[in-house]
């Protein structure tokens, strides 16, 4: 696996607000929130922080995205997007583990209760859950 990095761009805003969406769509109980102002707030969250997105690399592919930074005394890895055709290779876990390694403050994340898949994964690499939102969040930490 050859990963390398690059910022992300303003041209990144709206395939990462529609990967956004997509998993909203899969996994929030959209009767219990707002729909429509959470994705005004998510829309505008990855348009004030693009500059502090990360895109993916596997050779010359954009593969995913992710966002790394500090918040509340810890550091959060926020939109970890591998890409259908690409998930299952390890790039995941790769990119947790860069994350993780760059730091030595606690690392937190929030992940979709109903993801199981990547639960578990977060698990593997060593996150616990250590709060439920709404019944349909996690956070976890390492």
């Amino acid at each position: 696996m050859n990963l390398t990095y690059a910022p992300a761009e303003k041209e990144d805003i709206e395939p990462l607000f529609q990967l956004n969406k997509d998993l909203i769509d899969r996994y929030e109980n959209t009767s219990q929130i707002d729909y429509s102002k959470v994705l005004l707030w998510v829309r505008s969250k990855i348009e004030k922080h693009i500059g502090e997105y990360t895109c993916i690399f596997e050779g010359r592919q954009k593969v995913g995205y992710y966002r790394f930074h500090s918040a509340k005394g810890k550091m959060e890895l926020d939109d970890l997007f591998i890409f259908l055709p690409y998930q299952n290779q390890g790039i995941g876990s790769a990119i947790i583990r860069k994350c993780t390694a760059e730091t030595d403050l606690p690392v937190f994340l929030y992940v979709f209760i109903q993801n199981s898949g990547t639960v578990s994964l977060y698990k593997k690499l060593g996150f616990r859950i250590t709060e439920t939102i709404k019944d349909s969040r996690y956070i976890m930490e390492r």
